[in-house]
């Protein structure tokens, strides 16, 4: 459950500000009989389909980026500390990286990594091994 509120708790408010919107027209003079108890059906119903899908698909992201990370692969994580042209970060194992709780972390580097905003890095390992050691 506490991942679950981690990390669709966004959804969750705006799904509940969609739900006081509705409660707001469906209530006035203007609407017909019965578009309450329709309007915050449907709209209670969509939001709970879409919150929903948004968790498995993410779940299912979080669980492939780390099968490939403890496999010793590399996966991409997007930095948005640093608001520069390459906002992304390669972690993997053999870089000093480990996972802890759904978290990616690195004893030299101040930021940790939600394993939800990774995903497989299909790049060649020898271009980026290459770029380190000519800088």
């Amino acid at each position: 459950m506490g991942l679950f509120l981690e990390l669709e708790a966004v959804y969750l408010v705006i799904g509940v500000f969609f739900l006081v919107i509705t409660v707001v027209v469906t209530t006035r003079d203007f609407m017909p009989k019965g578009a309450f108890k329709k309007g915050m059906l449907g709209v209670l119903i969509a939001i709970s389909i879409l919150i929903g899908l948004h968790y498995t698909i993410t779940i299912k992201r979080i669980n492939g980026v780390e099968e490939i990370f403890n496999n010793g692969e590399t996966v991409i994580c997007e930095n948005k500390m640093h608001r520069t042209i390459s906002k992304s970060v390669l972690l993997s194992q053999s870089l000093g990286w480990r996972l802890e709780d759904h978290l990616f972390k690195h004893d030299e580097y101040e930021r940790d990594f939600h394993s939800s905003r990774c995903v497989d890095w299909i790049g060649s390992e020898d271009v980026y091994v290459d770029e380190n050691k000519s800088k």
